[in-house]
């Protein structure tokens, strides 16, 4: 099979898994405070993640001049990235957080050209661009059916998922950075140890009871999370990354919010022609930007 075909099958199922997370997020935080669940994903997920590394023989030690961007990589990747999305999801709602992380796609695009120097042609502009339309379509169809106010907690979930969009942006291009030199599983260990160490002021005078408190249900969540979200998720990402460029992998980010809307419908939610319409543009956006 085309390698092409094989990088865009696993970016689609990178974004499967974390439409999934947004679900799973939205019922977790009813039990278990927004900012814990986020440290208690990456405490689970962390040491599995050098785990694999040691599996595949790879050198752990990297030069002391990658130190400051690991350390970015950790804050814009897990810290900050989760503190922000996990507060914004429980703010808001699962589709509409969805949505919203999707500017990434726009602040990726950006950074690319700027500091990564990658060509945006025509096509792929357009791609962008009408994949982000296909995103609003889709909110709009969400919306129509809620009767949503703009009251302070809504408004202020709705600034912490676009900081977070932001963070997933900067932790794109720091890794596309580390990715041209080093193995993909080394810097997600690396982001992810030093993300949940940076993690630990926000959690280190109350988590102890939080472990111990926690339901068998709040405990799966966390297991996917960790597994689905992180493992699975954050290796497969930074793969298709590092083969394909930034701007092009960020696309397939716009499938996040029709994943998530389409599984909300499953559990009970209708949609309406605006879905279509959106999930119809995404679709052909992501095609403009494979093609060029």
């Amino acid at each position: 099979m085309n390698k092409n075909i094989l990088i865009a099958f696993l970016l689609i199922l990178v974004s499967l898994t974390w439409a999934g997370s947004f679900l799973v997020v939205e019922t977790a935080t009813k039990e278990i405070d927004p900012i814990d669940l986020g440290f208690l994903r990456f405490l689970v997920a962390t040491p599995l993640m050098f785990f694999l590394v040691v599996l595949r023989r790879k050198p752990l030690l990297l030069p002391k001049k990658e130190v400051p961007w690991l350390i970015a990589l950790g804050l814009t990747g897990v810290t900050l990235l989760y503190l922000f999305q996990f507060l914004g999801i429980h703010y808001t709602n699962a589709p509409t957080a969805a949505v919203l992380i999707n500017t990434n796609v726009i602040f990726i695009a950006m950074f690319s050209g700027v500091f990564l120097h990658e060509v945006l042609s025509g096509k792929r502009i357009a791609g962008i661009i009408l994949s982000f339309l296909g995103v609003f379509l889709i909110m709009l169809s969400d919306l129509s059916k809620q009767e949503i106010t703009l009251d302070n907690l809504f408004f202020i979930g709705g600034v912490l998922m676009l900081l977070s969009a932001l963070c997933w942006a900067l932790y794109s291009m720091i890794g596309k950075r580390l990715l041209k030199t080093y193995d993909e599983y080394v810097i997600t260990a690396y982001g992810f140890g030093l993300g949940t160490v940076l993690y630990l002021p926000f959690v280190v005078f109350h988590i102890g009871p939080v472990v111990s408190q926690t339901s068998l249900d709040g405990w799966l969540a966390v297991l996917y999370l960790a597994l689905a979200c992180s493992l699975f998720g954050y290796v497969g990402w930074n793969y298709g990354l590092k083969h394909t460029d930034a701007s092009k992998a960020a696309v397939f980010l716009n499938f996040i919010p029709l994943f998530t809307i389409l599984m909300s419908f499953f559990l009970g939610t209708s949609f309406t022609w605006l879905f279509l319409l959106g999930a119809g543009l995404i679709i052909y956006g992501v095609y403009l930007t494979q093609k060029t």
